[in-house]
């Protein structure tokens, strides 16, 4: 344990476990939508803004939040534009980010070197400064990652019923890639920004293996990224191994070794049996509810399978002759 009295380690660690806590955080949310390479896409966009820092001179990591955040917010606009071009024009940000960064490093003469350090990280270098900076980045991600945590898993798995329930859908969207964007440059100095993508889906897939329920997986993701970064970090020193490929491979050995929990967690879950007599049994009708529901009763309501549910109460009723089935 001698590592724990270097300076430079102690920072690694924390900025490890930073990252590790941060990133799947955020990620569960990205794999929710079922965007999990966007992680992958924005690193791509934050090297122009790490080379646009390495030809201006100024620091690397606030311009990367500047320039992701932008390129999030365009991806936002070309998903729900519902164009068809709108794949062709995010591949195009993606790459073309990534040529405009290492173009831009290459003419003030920093090249391919530098660039690499952002590129793979270079945790060990972390300064005190940085780390500052990195713990104030991830509070203004963590606070409404956990702190909104019902209104976003809503938005993230069925846009049109958080619209029932009143809630700013594309705010809420935009809010995600944002916090994604900024995610991905509070940990391009730990495992890097070809890599932050796997840091991000890979813990929050892990726990998906060994949880049933958002919040519970998204405890264990942040748990296990954390724990699978601080490793990475404690490997490093002993193997003499980058950091940030280390924590990678971590993460995912520790996925591989969770398939088996998966199928047995599964097979414990209520499976749903035909029923041999398809006869309807008879509905429990509540002799006080007086309350009708229409579509001037003031509750929102939502269309389903050919008929209209009414949200009350946190639930959804629909009409069914003198009574209301609940969904």
């Amino acid at each position: 344990m001698e590592f724990l009295a270097l300076p430079f380690m102690q920072r690694a660690i924390i900025a490890a476990v930073i990252a590790g806590v941060v990133s799947p955080a955020i990620g569960a949310y990205i794999v929710q939508r079922r965007l999990s390479l966007l992680g992958d896409g924005l690193g791509h966009v934050a090297i122009a803004g790490v080379g646009l820092a390495l030809a201006t001179g100024t620091a690397p990591l606030p311009m990367a939040v500047i320039v992701s955040v932008l390129g999030a917010v365009i991806i936002e606009l070309l998903r729900t534009s519902g164009k068809a071009s709108a794949d062709v024009a995010m591949a195009i940000l993606f790459y073309g980010g990534l040529a405009t960064g290492v173009l831009l490093a290459g003419m003030v003469g920093q090249g391919a070197g530098m660039l690499s350090n952002y590129l793979f990280g270079s945790l060990l270098t972390v300064s005190v400064e940085d780390l500052w900076l990195i713990l104030g980045m991830a509070a203004v991600i963590l606070i409404p990652a956990v702190g909104l945590l019902p209104q976003l898993f809503a938005v993230c798995s069925d846009e049109d019923y958080a619209r029932t329930l009143g809630l700013p859908v594309r705010l809420y969207n935009l809010l995600i890639v944002i916090l994604a964007a900024i995610t991905i440059t509070v940990s391009m100095r730990t495992v890097g920004l070809l890599l932050v993508s796997a840091l991000m889906v890979v813990p929050v897939a892990t726990s998906n293996n060994l949880t049933i329920g958002f919040g519970p997986a998204l405890g264990l993701a942040m748990g296990l990224g954390a724990a699978s970064s601080v490793g990475g970090v404690v490997g490093s020193y002993y193997l003499n191994a980058p950091p940030g490929s280390l924590i990678v491979v971590f993460t995912i050995a520790v996925f591989v070794v969770t398939l088996p929990l998966s199928g047995r967690l599964r097979r414990k879950l209520p499976r749903v049996i035909d029923d041999p007599d398809p006869t309807p049994l008879p509905h429990e009708i509540d002799e006080h509810k007086d309350h009708i529901h229409s579509p001037d009763c003031g509750h929102p309501f939502v269309s389903h399978q050919g008929h209209t549910d009414y949200i009350h109460d946190g639930h959804r009723h629909a009409p069914h002759g003198d009574h209301y089935d609940e969904h």
